[in-house]
């Protein structure tokens, strides 16, 4: 494992963000990102006896028994996961460290541990993620607030949706009006009405989706991402 210059401060609040290799999509089907949720919550609390890979596939209405008792288990949480979202070459994730070396013990995890099951699933070999994952440090409650809108209107930003909570595989539906079995734990560090936080997300998804487009132009993305053959 290669370890970070300047480690990840315990009890600070992060922005992490990684992307696939050359824009290759790694999430094509529901399945993909089922896994990928299951990943999440799994390895929360480091990494269990029993490979992810042995128990039941992660579905968000219908946690299996392994991933409740990892949420009931007595080991201290690596991460408090407070927002998310996967999109087809990359994801994002608010985390806050919750031990020492946490963030980058459990983004090792969880990327080592989705890259297994892709290169088994699609019959590759080699990396699928571009190099050490992103990080930037959330320093006050209104850069968060404003970070988590950011990433729910990702999807939208990218024209796979037009509005947040059509899409399944963020958190943003977590924000709006609570699922059964959510994800996230953020009641501690922001306080969110679901109305209001609707209106202060949807409001600027035109203006969003605008800086994508301008963004796109002035760096010549590529509109869809590469798929695996």
């Amino acid at each position: 494992m290669q370890y970070r210059k300047d480690p990840l401060a315990l009890g600070e609040t992060y922005h992490i963000y990684s992307r696939s290799i050359s824009m290759l999509a790694i999430f094509t089907s529901p399945a993909e990102y089922d896994r990928m949720l299951g990943t999440l919550l799994y390895y929360q609390r480091g990494k269990p006896t029993i490979p992810f890979s042995r128990t039941l596939r992660y579905k968000p209405k219908t946690t299996p028994t392994s991933l409740q008792k990892i949420r009931s288990s007595d080991k201290p949480k690596f991460v408090q996961i407070v927002c998310y979202c996967l999109m087809p070459t990359h994801l994002h994730l608010i985390l806050k460290q919750l031990t020492e070396g946490g963030i980058s013990a459990y983004m090792a995890l969880i990327l080592n541990s989705y890259t297994r099951y892709f290169n088994i699933r699609h019959h590759r070999k080699g990396p699928l993620w571009e190099g050490r994952f992103k990080d930037v440090r959330v320093k006050t409650d209104e850069q968060l607030l404003h970070l988590t809108r950011y990433i729910h209107l990702n999807p939208v930003t990218a024209y796979m949706v037009g509005r947040p909570e059509e899409w399944g595989d963020s958190s943003y539906r977590e924000y709006i009006s609570g699922v059964k079995d959510p994800i996230c734990e953020f009641k501690g560090l922001l306080n969110i009405d679901p109305a209001r936080y609707r209106v202060f997300v949807e409001d600027r998804a035109d203006y969003q989706r605008r800086l994508g487009d301008i963004k796109r132009l002035l760096l010549e993305e590529p509109c869809a991402p590469q798929k695996w053959a």
